[in-house]
């Protein structure tokens, strides 16, 4: 979504004409997740992308079509197409890719909760006499729009639907076939230091879309100079700081000063929040010593074992750019889902002696 924002903005602004085309089911490997969106203007110019390169030239045919006829279809491409093989989708998947003319009353209102990072649903009948319509809802459950045409029922439904989804998919409300698109809150990575290895873990996950915030009471560490794209800097300790900044679901931590006085605030605060990831920067031997004062301050043995420690997937990093990359790489790993095994003791653990 934040990737086609600006420019889709810039289109609607120039009074453009514009389709926004959006991936609704895959099999196989399919390039492109469920969600991923690409806008066509008239002209055929176009932001996104919803395969990779594999079908976009007959989407954006198909987008232009639309934009004439202003009428939304479904399309379907797949290895068993010819349709599929002249576009090139040769890589063993299958999508269906929504196409529709631009709803601008329901693309500010999904603009607004992108922009100011806020969770929405929004749900788009997929066929039949109601195609294209939709209902956006925010975190709350209510309504910021829906297509005018929706009866009470439908827009019921909709609604039910929407509430009871968990993930982005195609959703059978009896015989009506809808799309759920969730738009989610940007990930938030809080790094606890702005030691040498925060400045490319920043720039790194800001690339793939992480919120960055900093942290550390040490202000000529985290400065505007060290870290000109992070969302927040804040030089309080983290027991004031991260309360501030929110520890929630969007929240992954990177723990990297090794000052017990900084780093321990941090745990102790986040810790019992059970937020996604926790990660320390850490050796094994300090690691410890930190889990004996962390029971001592009264935390139990659960939330301790929270902690990731060393930090990071093991690919033998050293230097900071490398460190950076087994950080974020097991960050994306528990975002997605997917279990990454602990481990216990490196030939080398980076960023012991780091500052």
């Amino acid at each position: 979504m934040l990737d086609i924002l600006d420019t889709i903005n810039r289109w609607l602004a120039e009074e453009q004409s514009v389709a926004l085309a959006t991936v609704v089911k895959t099999w196989g490997s399919a390039p492109r997740r469920v969600g991923s969106k690409m806008g066509v203007t008239a002209g055929t110019a176009m932001i996104g992308s919803v395969s990779g390169g594999c079908v976009e030239g007959a989407v954006v045919e198909e987008a232009v079509a639309g934009l004439r006829d202003s009428a939304p279809r479904l399309l379907k491409f797949g290895v068993a197409d010819d349709m599929a093989w002249e576009v090139g989708l040769t890589c063993g998947g299958s999508i269906e890719v929504f196409v529709e003319p631009l709803d601008s009353l329901w693309w500010d209102a999904l603009a607004d909760l992108a922009e100011t990072d806020r969770f929405g649903a929004t749900v788009t009948v997929m066929a039949g006499a109601h195609i294209g319509e939709k209902v956006l809802l925010d975190g709350a459950g209510d309504v910021l729009y829906h297509s005018p045409k929706l009866n009470d029922d439908l827009l019921a439904a909709m609604k039910m639907a929407a509430a009871e989804s968990r993930k982005s998919g195609i959703v059978m409300m009896g015989e009506t076939r809808v799309m759920v698109d969730l738009q989610v809150e940007r990930p938030h990575l809080i790094l606890i230091g702005g030691v040498h290895v925060a400045i490319p873990l920043c720039a790194m996950a800001t690339q793939v879309g992480f919120r960055v915030s900093i942290v550390d009471p040490r202000a000529a560490f985290a400065s505007a100079e060290r870290f000109p794209h992070v969302a927040n800097i804040s030089h309080q300790y983290p027991d004031r700081a991260l309360p501030q900044l929110g520890l929630d679901r969007s929240a992954y931590l990177a723990v990297l000063t090794h000052d017990p006085k900084i780093d321990d605030k941090a745990l102790i605060t986040a810790l019992p929040a059970k937020i996604p990831y926790v990660g320390v920067l850490s050796s094994g031997r300090t690691h410890r010593q930190r889990v004996a004062r962390l029971k001592e301050a009264g935390l139990s043995d659960e939330l301790i074992a929270q902690i990731r420690t060393p930090i990071g997937i093991d690919i033998g990093a050293a230097a900071p750019e490398e460190i950076a990359v087994c950080i974020l790489a097991e960050i994306i790993a528990v975002r997605n889902g997917l279990r990454v095994g602990r481990v216990e003791a490196r030939r080398h653990s980076p960023g012991d002696t780091d500052r």
